[in-house]
Parts: C-alpha cells; structure tokens; sequence
C-alpha cells in the first residue's frame, strides 16, 4: 500500500527510484512518481505500472529525488492524484492518511492557497511551503508541519537548490539505508526491498522521528525535538535479505513461487527446534517464562489471512492448553469497548508488522493495562515486532505476492509451538506428547511438499471453476478457518465470489444458494467430524450441487457423479490444516490463471495495509 523510495547520492538516482518503485509493486498502486532535483525540480507522474513512469523518466539524470507509487485513499486514481505533489519550488510524497486535513486545507484555502488535487497529500506540500515563510530551512519546516498533522503519514520533501532530502514518520514505516562504495550516498524507503540494490545497512526511524539526508551524512531528530546520535540512538541494521530474495525465477508468478516455498519457509521458521528434544518458552523470549506462566487467556488480535491463522490457533490452544482463547479482527476491536485482562496474553499477527489496524489495537491493549503481549511476524524490526514485549519471527522470507500463502502456513507453525508451549506451562502435557507434536512439527516441510505434487490434479479442476460467479467453501472444526482462507484466495485473486461456512451452518441459510452453477468446495479430513461433514456433503448433492472434497487418504468419501474427490497423501491431526490449505491455494492460482486476472497485483488491494 503505497510506496516511497529517496535517494541522494553522487551516481544518477533515477534508475534507482525506478528500481525502488518496481520491487514495491507488490504492496498495491495504481499510479506513480518522480521529483528530481536538478537542481530546478522535474516532476513525472503517470497512471498505470511502474514501467509506464520509467519510458517517461528514459534520459534523465538526476543526483537528488524522490518517488511514490500510489495507492488511492483521497481522490480517484488520476494523474492529478499521483505523488510527488508540489507548491512552489519543494515537492512531497506520502503514504498513509491525514485525518485534519480538511481543517487545514480550510486554513491554507484562506490565506491564498490553491489545491491542484483531491489528495490529502497536497496539504503537507502546501503547509511546509507557507511554514518555510517564516522559518529558516526545509528541516526545521517540516518537523514543525509534522507536528500538526493528525494522523499515519511517512513523507519524503525536496526543495530546489537544496541538496538534502528531509523525511518523517509517524504510524507508516520508513527506513533510512546507509550507502556503501565508491557511490556512496544515502537513501530512504518504506520498505527494505526497495534499497537492497543499493544498500543492506538500515536504520529505522521511530515515530516521530524526522531525518535529513545529504550524499555524506545524516542528522535525525526525535517527536521531541531532539538531535540523536547515528548510529548510537538509533541503530544500524545489517538487512539479511538479498536482491535475489525479491526476484520471482523460474515461476510464472511470485504466488506461485510462494506456494512452492512452504517447504522451505516452514523448514526455516521451525529450525529453532531442528534437533530439540523438549520445547522452552524462550522461543518467544527471554521473558517469555514468566509472562506465559501467568498468562490465564488468549486473546490474538489480526486481520484477513492472519486472522484466518488465529482461528486455527484458537482450536489448538483451547484443545492442548485448556486456556480460553477469542480472537479478533483487530479494526473491530480497537473501536469497541472491551473488558481488559492483565493477566490476558496479547498476541498480534501480520506478515508485515505494519498493519494499521493491529499496530494500533496492541497499542489498545497495552493502553488498557494489558502487557503480556506478543508479536507473530515475518519481518524483523517492524513496528508491531518493536510494539510487542516477546516476539516470534516466522522466517518464510519476502512475501511479495498480494495474496498471502507462506507467511499463513509459516504463521500456523509459530501458533501450534505457541499452543504446545502454553499446554506445558499449564502442566497438560506429558514428555510423550510434547516429543509426538515435536516430531510432526520436523515432518511438516516434507508432507506440505507431498501435498505440492497434486498441482496436476488441481489445475484440471480450476478449469471448471473460471466460468463460475460464486462458490462455496466447507469446513468443520478447525478447518473451517481454512475453508475461510480458501474462499479468500480465490476471492482475492480470480474476482469469484466466494463464502467459508462452517458445514453445520448449511441448512441454517447457505443451502439455499447451492444449484448446478454453484461450485461446493469441501475440506474432508480423516477425523472426529467426518462423518457429520459427509452428512452435510449429502445435502449439498442432493440439491444438485457439484461438489469439490478434498479428503485424506483414508477419509471414507466417496467420488461419484456430481462428488470430485482429491485424495491428500496422509492425514495428520491437528496440523492437518496446515496442509489442507495448500491445495486451496493452488485451486486459486490456477483458476486465476484460467480467467487471466493479474495474479501477484490483484485488483484494488494491497499488501501492506497500512491505513485504516
């Protein structure tokens, strides 16, 4: 969602700026932009992908810039909207939302100002031009501007004849990369991806931060104004990512190459206990003893996949750790009043450790008193990691695919340790028991690439599928949350629509929907619930519905007229749902495939969600 990407340096920076923006593609846009300094400003915009920006940008060399990829918030996607917006002579761009800008634009309005756009964008570009009418220095102006704005925002300023770069953060995130050779210079993004061409030595800048960027040097103060010490105050950061990290291969789509590194995303998360004979609550940190010994409920706090993993989690700890567990989707619960528990174990899952809303619900939570708090995410030094007193880094690698995959089955794995570890706090499990749960956790990479070879089976499947306007998905237990997840997938990336029930649920309303045209999609593993399931797969056939079952080897269904049965190569209990998923997600992929749809960048969505 949005992207910046800044650079001062002695080498041309606009193949840089292009580059930047190409690998944030995957975080949704719809338009981009450049401001080059030179030393009068150049501005480019244009509607569309990166590669549209970069005919445009073809010829020029600049030393000083930057650059957005937009993802519309205020005002519809047009060239009018794209970033870099201007007054004067200094351009800014900015992800996030101001929530005052209507007041301020009022103010700016009346004393001469006239706005070009339907941004809350051009507000900033405007109140910085007018504050620099009485204060000395682009710096200065902006630190003042960015204490009035109410709100998220990460924004980058330039100025003609300047030769320095001036960025802010509060609530969006932003890092600074430190150059390196004979090139040198400095560089600033919302997102590490962006930089690694150039540089895999970071800082992080804290909310309320604001920093200045020359080609030798860097000055950062704090919310309060004070001047740092780099890198002292904040520290250097040695990126483990590469630039190959971020390069799709031999695949046809990154969501495809995601799919097919669940392997080796789940063998990297679960390395920790590669040779463990007993599990320790240290996985989670050094103070996770005490705050998980104490921790009397659960409460897991997410949005779209993630929450899907929380779900699965709440059937886990309840059963092994018989510890209540709710979960909720964090935009509802930060708004709703709540009856706070310090004794309550937070614990916030994303994939980016940015997202706007369970960012801003731990902080909820915290503020209530609740500060047993964990962070399960895949990015380390993100916000919610930085918000959390224990973490759990899920190590599945750049997800750069909008739809998520391995970060979900990365994030089943650290919730299923979180959950065994809660039920040898609580003294429910014995040396057996945690040496069986161990033993399948080492086994999970080698079963989800078993489960990768039915991709055959699948995509004749999919072919059935890209006609179709809705289906549904089925599950009972705890693989109605994947049912859940399956019918986002393809939600997200074919534009079908589509629901998760719980098979109960059917005769209480879905039912009413299933004919000939409606595909039924049906999780069927080999457990306490199938034989209710295949009750309800019977009331589905007998209203014509076509039916779509993927069961376990030896789950007892049937395949008959009308009844599509794909066998998984073993059934394997209560980490079933990890593998259940992952022919959901390739019937996605390949039936996106079949329609043609834009796979990686679906339609209005984005990766990072970092707005509300």
């Amino acid at each position: 969602m949005c992207g910046i990407v800044a650079a001062v340096a002695a080498r041309n920076i606009v193949p840089v700026l292009i580059e930047g923006l190409t690998k944030l593609e995957y975080r949704g846009y719809d338009s981009a932009g450049l401001a080059l300094l030179n030393p009068t400003l150049t501005r480019l915009r244009s509607v569309g992908r990166v590669g549209e920006l970069a005919v445009q940008a073809e010829g020029q060399v600049a030393h000083h810039g930057i650059a957005h990829t937009r993802w519309a918030t205020h005002g519809v996607p047009s060239e009018r909207n794209a970033h870099p917006h201007v007054s004067g002579g200094l351009a800014v761009v900015h992800n996030g939302i101001i929530e005052n800008y209507a007041e301020l634009k009022q103010e700016l309005i009346a004393g001469g100002y006239a706005f070009s756009s339907d941004t809350d964008t051009e507000v900033i570009a405007h109140l910085i031009q007018h504050t620099l009418k009485s204060t000395p220095g682009l710096f200065e102006a902006v630190r003042l501007v960015a204490a009035r704005l109410v709100g998220a925002y990460a924004i980058a300023v330039v100025q003609e004849w300047s030769d320095a770069i001036v960025v802010a953060r509060h609530g969006a995130p932003l890092l600074l990369g430190l150059g390196q050779g004979e090139n040198g210079g400095n560089y600033a993004a919302s997102d590490a991806s962006a930089l690694l061409q150039v540089t895999r030595r970071m800082i992080y800048l804290e909310d309320g931060d604001v920093a200045e960027l020359t080609r030798a040097a860097i000055r950062i103060v704090d919310a309060g104004g004070t001047a740092l010490n780099v890198p002292g105050d904040r520290p250097v950061h040695e990126s483990t990512l590469s630039a190959d990290d971020v390069e799709m291969g031999d695949y046809q789509h990154y969501m495809q190459k995601e799919i097919f590194e669940q392997p080796q995303a789940l063998a990297a998360t679960l390395e920790m206990i590669g040779g463990a004979q007993t599990l320790s609550p240290n996985l989670f940190g050094v103070a996770a003893p005490e705050m998980l010994r104490g921790a009397r409920s659960v409460l897991i706090l997410a949005c779209g996949t993630s929450y899907h993993a929380g779900l699965v989690a709440r059937y886990w700890i309840e059963q092994l750790a018989g510890i209540a567990c709710s979960v909720e989707i964090a935009s509802e619960y930060r708004y709703r009043v709540s009856v706070p528990n310090p004794e309550q174990l937070v614990v916030a899952i994303s994939q980016s450790g940015e997202t706007a809303d369970t960012l801003a619900s731990v902080k909820h939570a915290k503020a209530l008193g609740m500060g047993r708090t964990l962070a399960i995410c895949n990015v380390p030094e993100s916000a919610i990691v930085r918000e959390c007193a224990l973490r759990f880094l899920t190590r599945a690698g750049p997800e750069i695919g909008v739809a998520s995959t391995k970060a979900f089955t990365t994030q089943l794995a650290a919730l299923f340790l979180l959950a065994v570890t809660l039920a040898k706090q609580a003294g429910r499990l014995t040396p057996e028991q945690e040496g069986a749960h161990l033993k399948a956790l080492r086994h999970l990479p080698v079963a989800v690439q078993k489960v990768l070879a039915l991709e055959p089976e699948i995509r004749a499947w999919a072919t059935q599928f890209a006609d179709k306007q809705h289906a549904l998905f089925l599950g009972r237990g705890h693989h109605y949350p994947i049912a859940l997840e399956g019918a986002l997938k393809l939600k997200e990336i074919s534009y079908i629509h589509a629901e998760g029930y719980p098979a109960g649920e059917l005769k209480h309303g879905p039912l009413a929907l299933v004919d000939k045209d409606m595909p039924v999609i049906s999780v069927a593993p080999n457990d306490a619930l199938l034989e209710k399931l295949k009750s309800n797969l019977k009331e589905v056939a007998a209203r014509g519905g076509e039916l779509y079952v993927f069961a376990d080897a030896d789950s007892a269904v049937d395949q008959e007229a009308g009844v599509h049965v794909l066998r998984l190569p073993e059934h394997y209990g209560l980490l079933s749902p990890v593998l259940h998923v992952v022919p959901l997600q390739l019937l996605s992929y390949h039936t996106a495939l079949v329609k043609g749809t834009d796979v990686d960048k679906p339609r209005n969505l984005a990766k990072s969600v970092t707005v509300e």
